[in-house]
């Protein structure tokens, strides 16, 4: 079977930026990485991450190029990651991001799923709409909104009576 995927970039911007991507459900997640540097432009050469999202977008289990747990917690990696393992009906939506330092995020989804076309060559770039910036969009990181109640200064402890503190509070 062939999945089809549309690769959108996330972007501030009116313009809409997207590849719409073929590719063999049994390939890896290395080749839609590759895939979808070639669709966009870039060279690959950089370190990139796939994380499995649900439908609201939020990140999950993390699918690098490669392992750098040092052995403490192995973490799955996409030349080992068949798409059908990690992508299906149910599982849809993926982020990907692509060079750490810029943070060129894109979210990734099934759109569909057909029958091999005979004679086709996959991946298949099947539509490009829009051109890639010279820069990656900015990235706003937002903590969540904390209770209005909460102040992490409230301790009840006067750090200007030293005598009647004890050790703990003093150390450091």
């Amino acid at each position: 079977m062939i999945y089809r995927f549309r690769v959108i970039l996330d972007n501030d911007t009116e313009d809409d930026i997207f590849r719409d991507i073929e590719i063999r459900e049994t390939d890896s997640l290395e080749d839609l990485h590759n895939t979808i540097t070639q669709s966009f432009g870039f060279d690959g050469l950089e370190m990139a991450s796939f994380y499995v999202s649900n439908d609201a977008w939020e990140q999950g289990e993390e699918i690098s190029m490669f392992d750098v747990s040092e052995g403490a917690n192995a973490v799955r990696t996409m030349s080992e990651t068949v798409l059908n393992d990690i992508v299906h009906e149910a599982q849809t939506k993926l982020i990907y991001v692509y060079d750490f330092l810029n943070m060129w995020t894109f979210f990734v989804e099934l759109a569909e799923i057909v029958d091999e076309a005979e004679g086709a060559d996959y991946p298949n770039l099947m539509y490009v709409h829009g051109q890639i910036p010279d820069t990656a969009p900015e990235k706003a990181f937002e903590a969540e909104d904390l209770d209005d109640d909460f102040n992490e200064l409230d301790d009840d402890i006067d750090v200007g009576d030293y005598d009647n503190l004890d050790f703990d509070e003093n150390w450091n």
